[in-house]
């Protein structure tokens, strides 16, 4: 398989402060790979725009062949990218089913109408571990499942990419091995994942490739193995983590 997307040179200045500078790397089809870096390093940003809420300041975003840089962010559900965000926000005021069915009625299912988004929803819930809690309003349900939430409401849209922001973050180490169990029967179904995570573990056991940043610049690409023998990356990354 080839690579489903590819950053190439993207840059990031906000007033004159560099926020990611000429970073490049390839995501491959079918695959998981994780960004990691210290806060501050320009995960994020760099998420911003290959998710099209920021526009690049120069470099080109490259998903399955085609040229998406700065290409508006409503458009990306129909070719198939979906994201979560590190601040969840579910809809209040809705059960978590619904919530999952909105995601669904905007989705590349193309759902004719409620009843079908529904029941998509509910295949979406059997797989997030969700279903039980169907009929709960998000309010009510703790950091771990409210996370399950925004990306069960994220697959209803059945994306080919899934940008990842650091969803295990605030877990316990159990309910981070469900997450990384999760993760990985998502990307067995054929979804290729790229996500940024702070917890090591995590990245050692579901990423094939890894690449890290450190002050808005990549500093190191490879095989979870590789990327925490290095020594650059120990001294400015993985040193800080085990002193933290």
């Amino acid at each position: 398989m080839g690579n489903i997307l590819e950053i190439q040179k993207l840059s990031k200045n906000f007033k004159g402060l560099k926020a990611v500078s000429d970073v490049s790397f390839s995501v491959e089809e079918g695959k998981i790979t994780g960004l990691i870096g210290s806060n501050g390093a320009g995960k994020t940003t760099l998420f911003n725009m290959v998710s099209g809420v920021f526009p690049p300041t120069s470099g080109k975003v490259i998903y399955k062949g085609q040229d998406i840089t700065g290409m508006q962010p409503y458009k990306y559900t129909g070719i198939g990218i979906a994201r979560t965000f590190q601040i969840m926000k579910p809809l209040a005021h809705m059960t978590v089913l619904e919530n999952v069915a909105s995601g669904a009625m905007y989705g590349r299912k193309q759902c004719k109408n409620l009843k079908q988004a529904r029941e998509y929803a509910e295949e979406i819930l059997e797989l997030t571990g969700l279903y039980e809690k169907k009929d709960w309003l998000p309010g009510n349900m703790g950091t771990p499942f409210k996370k399950r939430l925004e990306v069960a409401r994220a697959l209803a849209t059945d994306p080919d990419l899934l940008l990842l922001d650091e969803v295990m973050a605030g877990l316990n180490p159990t309910e981070t091995d469900d997450a990384i169990e999760l993760f990985r029967k998502i990307n067995e179904k054929g979804t290729t994942i790229l996500l940024i995570e702070h917890v090591m573990r995590a990245v050692a056991n579901l990423c094939q490739k890894v690449v890290v940043m450190h002050h808005g610049e990549k500093i190191a690409e490879g095989t979870p193995e590789q990327v925490m023998n290095d020594p650059y990356v120990i001294e400015i990354y993985l040193g800080k983590e085990e002193q933290g």
